[in-house]
C-alpha cells in the first residue's frame, strides 16, 4: 500500500514544477524593461520641456465634483524636436490659456524663448520655432508599419525639471489605429496634460505619434480632455505631421501659419452614419459642395475612388484632409452617376442662418395646410398682413411659380429649413374670415433672440395619431412619415402617468419619468431630458416634479431624468445610456413631439445638455444649460435639424464669466441664443427666480416657431 504524499512533499514538488515558469516569467519582464528603458533613452534627447507664463488661468470645462474650472496651472508640459533647426510641435492644448511669453528647454542647450509660428487645428497641434540649432530629431515609424497589438510608450518631461534625468513614462498599446476619422492612433498607455505633446513611442525607440487630447465627436483646443484619465489616449501619427511640416514652418511669430480641416459642406440625411446609405442632407450655402453643384438627395456611392456604403466612409477620408486639398466624388442622382473629379476644399463655409416668418404653428393637424396659432409683432408675417387662425396652404420662393403643397407643422418646417434669413418667400394663404385665398410675400429675417411675454394655450389639433393628408409629390409624404414616426392608441386601458420610477435591465441603469395626468396619446408632447448637477443622483425627481408639474400639464410636457452612475457628475461617454434611457421609458411609451424635445440641466448636467445637444442632433432640438460653460468648439448649425439656445446663470456663480463667454461662440455659427443673468443669485436652480423659470417654459414651448 503506498502512503500518501505529505502536504510539505506536495508544496515542494508543486514549487519544481512551476520554478521554471516563475523563472520564464522574470526574464520576459526583465527584458521588457530593458526594452522600455533604452526605447525612452534613444527618444530622450529629442524631447523638451516647454514653460509658461501670463495669460488666462482658466481653462471652461468643469470639474464634476466641485462644478469649479479647471484651472490651467502655468506649468511645464513636453514638446517634440522635429527639426534640427529650432521647431518644435507640441499639443494646442498647452496653451490654451493664450500665455504671453513660451519657453523651451532642451537636453545639453538650455533654455531659450519660443516663438508660435504655425497650428494645425484640425489636429490640434502647435508648431514653436526656438533660437537653437543642432536639435536632435527622432525618428518616425510609418504609419504601415503602426499595428494594433504592438507596445506603446506614452513620454512627457513636465514632471522632472532635470532633463538629464529619463522622461516620465507609462507603457500600454496601440489599440486601435485610424481613429477621430482616420487621424490618430489610439492607445491604452495613460495620456494627460502631463504629457501632451509628447511622443508615443515603439519599443524600438522610433516615434509613433504626438500625444494629444481628441474626441471623435468635437473640436477645439478642449477637445478630447473629458477622456482623460479614461483609459483612452491618442496621438497624431508623427508621419502626417512631417508631411504638412513645411506648410507651417511657413509661418512666422508676426503670422503663424494656419491649417483649417478641409470642408465639402454637405451633412448627412441620416442621422445614422454606419447603418445607413450616405445620402447628402443639406449642401451649406457658398460651400465647395454647392459651388461643385451637389445637390441635396445626392447618393455618394465613391469618395476618391474608394466605394462607399455609409457616411463614416465618407468621413474617414474627408476629416484627414486639409484646406484647399481636393477630393473626387461620385454620386447617383436619381438614375444617373455623376462625377465631381475635382473638388477644392475650404477652410471655413457660410452658417446657415435659419429663416424666420414669425409664427407659431398649431400643432397636431393632418389637414392640408397649416393653422397660424400666434403671430409675433413686428415680424415678417405680422407685416404680410397674416392673422391668427390664417391657413397656410402652399410656399414658394419669391418670384416662382413652384408652390409647394403640405399638411401640418412637420411637412412646412422641413420646407421652411431650406430658406436662410433675408430670403423672399411667398405663401398662399387661406383666410380664417371669409375662406378667401391669397398670395403674400415675406422677408425671412433671423430668429428674434426673445420670448414673447404671453402665448395662447391652446395649441393642439388633437389628432396626432393621424397621418398627415396627402397632398403633394408622394416623396414629401414619405419624409413626413419617416421624420415623426406615429404612436397607436393604447390598447387596453390607459397608459401610466405621474412620477415613475423606472430600471433598464439592458442597460443596469436607473431613470425616473414624469407624464401629466392629463396626458393624451392624441397630443404631441414636448420632453424635457433633465441632467442633474453633481451627486444628486435622482434624488431631486421629486423636487423637479413638484416645480414642473403645472408647467407639464399647462404646456403639454413629459420629463425624464436619466441618473449617473457617477457620484461625481456626468460624463461624455454616458451619452448613449441616456438616449438609450430616453427611448426605452419615453420615445418607445409616449406621442413626443420630436419639435420641442430639450436637454436641459444645471452645473454638470448643464455641460452634459451641450454635449447632447451637438451629438443628438436627430433629437435634441433646444438646449438649455444653467451654471454650466460650453466646453468644446460648437459644431455647425445644421438646417434640417434646428437647435437652438436658453442660457442661465447666476451673476454670483464663479463662473458666470465663462457662462457668458458661450454666446459669442454659438452665434458666431448662427444659432439663437438666449441668455439670461440672474440677479442677486448664485449657483441656485431657477426656482429662486420664478419669472425666468417661465419664461423658460415658454421658450419651450415656442421651439417650433417658424
Amino acid at each position: 500500500m503506498t502512503r500518501p504524499a505529505s502536504r510539505f512533499t506536495l508544496i515542494i514538488s508543486a514549487a519544481l514544477v512551476v520554478s521554471p515558469v516563475w523563472s520564464q516569467d522574470s526574464d520576459i519582464n526583465a527584458a521588457n524593461e530593458k526594452a522600455m528603458k533604452e526605447a525612452a533613452a534613444r527618444v530622450a534627447p529629442c524631447i523638451v520641456r516647454i514653460e509658461t507664463s501670463g495669460g488666462q488661468d482658466t481653462i471652461v470645462w468643469v470639474d464634476p465634483a466641485t462644478r469649479q474650472p479647471i484651472r490651467k496651472v502655468v506649468g511645464p508640459t513636453t514638446g517634440v524636436a522635429v527639426d534640427a533647426d529650432g521647431y518644435v510641435i507640441t499639443s494646442t492644448f498647452n496653451f490654451a490659456n493664450k500665455p504671453t511669453d513660451i519657453f523651451v528647454a532642451v537636453q545639453g542647450k538650455g533654455r531659450s524663448v519660443a516663438k508660435v509660428v504655425g497650428t494645425d487645428q484640425t489636429r490640434m497641434l502647435t508648431l514653436l520655432k526656438v533660437d537653437m540649432k543642432g536639435l536632435l530629431v527622432p525618428d518616425a515609424m510609418p504609419k504601415k508599419e503602426i499595428q494594433v497589438g504592438q507596445w506603446a510608450l506614452a513620454l512627457g518631461r513636465s514632471l522632472d525639471p532635470n532633463l538629464e534625468h529619463a522622461p516620465s513614462l507609462s507603457a500600454g498599446i496601440v489599440s486601435a489605429v485610424g481613429r477621430i476619422w482616420g487621424k490618430a492612433i489610439q492607445t491604452d498607455a495613460k495620456v494627460s496634460p502631463n504629457n501632451y505633446g509628447g511622443p508615443l513611442v515603439a519599443v524600438d525607440g522610433r516615434v509613433q505619434g504626438i500625444l494629444v487630447p481628441a474626441s471623435p465627436s468635437s473640436e477645439g483646443e478642449n477637445a478630447g480632455i473629458e477622456w482623460y484619465d479614461s483609459g483612452i489616449g491618442f496621438a497624431i501619427p508623427l508621419e502626417d505631421i512631417l508631411a504638412v511640416l513645411p506648410r507651417l514652418k511657413q509661418g512666422t511669430p508676426e503670422k503663424p501659419a494656419v491649417l483649417r480641416g478641409g470642408l465639402l459642406g454637405v451633412t448627412p440625411q441620416n442621422a445614422d452614419q454606419h447603418g445607413a446609405a450616405a445620402v447628402i442632407g443639406t449642401v451649406a450655402p457658398e460651400s465647395a459642395a454647392q459651388k461643385a453643384e451637389i445637390k441635396n438627395g445626392d447618393q455618394v456611392i465613391t469618395i476618391d475612388g474608394k466605394p462607399v456604403s455609409n457616411w463614416a466612409q465618407v468621413l474617414h477620408t474627408l476629416r484627414p484632409k486639409y484646406e484647399g486639398d481636393t477630393v473626387a466624388l461620385k454620386v447617383k442622382r436619381g438614375d444617373k452617376e455623376i462625377e465631381f473629379p475635382k473638388i477644392i476644399l475650404q477652410g471655413s463655409q457660410t452658417a446657415f442662418d435659419n429663416g424666420f416668418l414669425g409664427i407659431l404653428p398649431m400643432r397636431d393637424d393632418p389637414e392640408p395646410g397649416l393653422e397660424v396659432r400666434y403671430v409675433y409683432p413686428g415680424s415678417p408675417v405680422d407685416k404680410a398682413g397674416i392673422k391668427v387662425g390664417d391657413r397656410i396652404m402652399q410656399i414658394a420662393p419669391d418670384n416662382s411659380k413652384q408652390f409647394r403643397p403640405f399638411s401640418g407643422r412637420d411637412q412646412f418646417s422641413a420646407l421652411m429649413s431650406l430658406f436662410p434669413a433675408n430670403a423672399e418667400v411667398s405663401l398662399q394663404v387661406k383666410r380664417k374670415d371669409g375662406g378667401k385665398v391669397e398670395t403674400l410675400t415675406a422677408r425671412l429675417v433671423p430668429l428674434p433672440e426673445d420670448v414673447p411675454d404671453e402665448l395662447p394655450k391652446e395649441s393642439t389639433k388633437k389628432h396626432a395619431l393621424e397621418k398627415p393628408k396627402a397632398v403633394g409629390p408622394r416623396q414629401a409624404k414619405k419624409e413626413e412619415e419617416k421624420a415623426e414616426p406615429k404612436k397607436e392608441a393604447p390598447k387596453g386601458g390607459k397608459v401610466e402617468t405621474g412620477l415613475l420610477r423606472r430600471k433598464n435591465a439592458a442597460l443596469g441603469r436607473e431613470y425616473w419619468v414624469y407624464v401629466p395626468r392629463t396626458y393624451d396619446p392624441n397630443v404631441a408632447h414636448g420632453l424635457v431630458i433633465w441632467l442633474h448637477p453633481a451627486g444628486r443622483q435622482g434624488r431631486d425627481a421629486d423636487d423637479m416634479t413638484d416645480l414642473w408639474e403645472d408647467f407639464c400639464e399647462e404646456r403639454n410636457l413629459i420629463m425624464v431624468g436619466p441618473i449617473s452612475k457617477n457620484s461625481e457628475g456626468w460624463a461624455a461617454s454616458e451619452a448613449d445610456a441616456i438616449m438609450g434611457d430616453v427611448e426605452e421609458g419615453v420615445l418607445n411609451q409616449y406621442t413626443i413631439d420630436r419639435q420641442r424635445v430639450v436637454a436641459h440641466g444645471a452645473g454638470i448636467g448643464g455641460q452634459m445638455a451641450y454635449y447632447l445637444g451637438f451629438h443628438a442632433r436627430d433629437l435634441i432640438r433646444g438646449v438649455a444649460p444653467h451654471g454650466a460653460v460650453l466646453a468644446s468648439q460648437p459644431k455647425d448649425n445644421v438646417p434640417n435639424q434646428r437647435l437652438q439656445f436658453f442660457i442661465t446663470a447666476g451673476e454670483k456663480d464663479p463662473i458666470v464669466k465663462d457662462v457668458v463667454d458661450s454666446k459669442p461662440k454659438l452665434t458666431e455659427k448662427k444659432y439663437c441664443v438666449i441668455l439670461r443673468v440672474l440677479k442677486d443669485q448664485g449657483k441656485q436652480y431657477l426656482d429662486e427666480d420664478p419669472k425666468t423659470l417661465r419664461e423658460l417654459v415658454r421658450w419651450i414651448d415656442s421651439l417650433d416657431r417658424l
